[in-house]
Order: C-alpha cells, then sequence, then structure tokens
C-alpha cells in the first residue's frame, strides 16, 4: 500500500520522492486497517502480474463536522490515495475500487465525498459524479 501511495505521491506536482517515512507510517497504516469498523477504508486490486503485489489502491476516511443541507448526519467521505500501478493502468482497477469505497461511504451514511483530483485522474472522477466545488481551501502545515 505505502507503494502505491508513493506512485501517487510521484505523480504531483511538488511530490516528495523520499521514502524514509515509509516505516515510521506503516504502524500506524497497520493499525488503521485492523479497526473492523472505524472510520478508514482501503480497497485494492492485486496486480495481474506481480503476485504478491498491488495493482491499484484507493484509500479513504469519514470524518464529522456538525451537520448541513445535504449532509445532515455531518459524515463527509474524503478519498486520497488514489494509486494505479503504472503496469496495470487502463484495465478498470481504480474505477473498481472507487466503486467500492462510494459504496463504504453510503453504507456509513455519509452525505458528500471530496477529494482532489489529478488532471489525469479527473475523468473517471467527474464520470463517477464528482464537480468542481469552487473552494477557498487554505492549509497551515504543523
Amino acid at each position: 500500500m505505502l507503494r502505491l501511495r508513493q506512485v501517487m505521491i510521484d505523480s504531483l506536482p511538488g511530490g516528495d520522492p523520499s521514502r524514509a517515512w515509509h516505516t515510521e507510517a506503516l504502524p500506524a497504516l497497520r493499525e488503521r486497517l485492523g479497526e473492523a469498523d472505524g472510520d478508514f477504508a482501503a480497497f485494492v486490486v492485486d496486480h495481474p502480474d506481480r503476485p504478491g503485489a498491488l495493482g491499484a489502491l484507493v484509500v479513504g476516511t469519514i470524518d464529522y463536522r456538525i451537520g448541513k443541507a445535504g449532509s445532515p448526519l455531518g459524515r463527509s467521505g474524503y478519498v486520497f490515495s488514489v494509486a494505479t500501478d503504472p503496469a496495470a493502468r487502463r484495465r478498470g482497477y481504480a474505477r473498481a475500487c472507487m466503486d467500492e469505497l462510494l459504496e463504504w461511504f453510503r453504507e456509513r451514511g455519509a452525505g458528500q465525498v471530496m477529494l482532489t483530483a489529478s488532471a489525469e485522474a479527473e475523468p473517471l472522477y467527474a464520470d463517477l459524479g464528482f464537480v468542481h466545488k469552487p473552494d477557498p481551501t487554505m492549509i497551515l502545515r504543523l
């Protein structure tokens, strides 16, 4: 999973090619994956040509924010780490994983799902029904 997350990071503008974080991230990832009823989910497809390796990965979380119109329960899904191994692309694996993740969000009452789209992935997300939102998002790194 961390290998495919790095594939995604490497494809983004300003991505950090360092892999030093993998060792520190792995225990927390294993802990989150072990929570059967948690707010974190990953859907994967095995690589068709490399036994023991993943071909595609989609990961998401559910956050709680006070409810609003369109999301009265206050549950929002967030998709991140959508990645397909370069040798396994154009086979529908990311779409299959996204379909499963979106169903997981629906089952948990998420009223909306957000993501950040790369230019390459935008057609897939648009086909799934995602639309652009004029959002003045800002970030502070701590």
